[in-house]
């Protein structure tokens, strides 16, 4: 199946348009010295308005063993945007408005973002209840995106948890996702992964 790209949308964001929408499906959650569990998803990419960054929502549940939604599992909200230089056309620090016009409006200045290999750079940055932040770097390449932890914060009260990695990819519209994870004591090992659909 094609991939479909959103060219209506701010220049930056079509390598990532793929993801917009919202998805749900289920997968398998587990890790050293616990069994599996099945979990059901939502995920939803949107776009604010006039943003050049993805919001990023993702909801999961236990299943039982019959597939009926049990209490949340886990709650995760993030950006996810290109890596680029910073200029006069972002607003920030703070609640700083733009004072200036963008560098990247056309596909031929997002096309100077591809690094080396080919790839755009990404980073997101996710927030968890329960007291962890991450920060993630990675590349998109098509329909594939992989991310690995360039920071992690904790509070004091938090788990232990060092580090970990992500794998997005679009198979046959649907979308598949793999998250490794060093917590716990435990190095990087496999903790969930899920098969989701589009939904309206």
């Amino acid at each position: 199946m094609p991939i479909e790209l959103d060219a209506s949308v701010h220049p930056e964001l079509v390598p990532l348009s793929w993801l917009i929408g919202s998805w749900e499906g289920a997968g398998v959650v587990g890790y050293p010295g616990m069994e599996n569990r099945q979990f059901g998803q939502r995920v939803d990419f949107t776009v604010p308005k006039g943003g050049n960054y993805l919001q990023y929502s993702a909801q999961s549940w236990l299943l039982d063993g019959e597939g009926q939604l049990e209490d949340t599992l886990a709650l995760e909200t993030g950006i996810w945007q290109l890596v680029r230089k910073r200029g006069e056309a972002d607003p920030g620090p703070g609640m700083i408005p733009p004072s200036g016009p963008g560098e990247y409006r056309t596909a031929e200045q997002i096309e100077t973002l591809r690094n080396d290999e080919g790839k755009f750079e990404v980073e997101v940055s996710l927030v968890h209840p329960h007291g962890v932040l991450e920060l993630y770097a990675g590349t998109v390449d098509a329909a594939q995106i992989h991310l690995a932890t360039d920071v992690v914060a904790r509070t004091t009260t938090a788990k232990e948890y060092k580090a970990s990695t992500r794998m997005y990819g679009l198979v046959k519209g649907d979308l598949l996702w793999a998250w490794d994870m060093a917590a716990l004591g435990h190095s990087l090992a496999s903790h969930a992964s899920a098969q989701l659909k589009k939904v309206a």
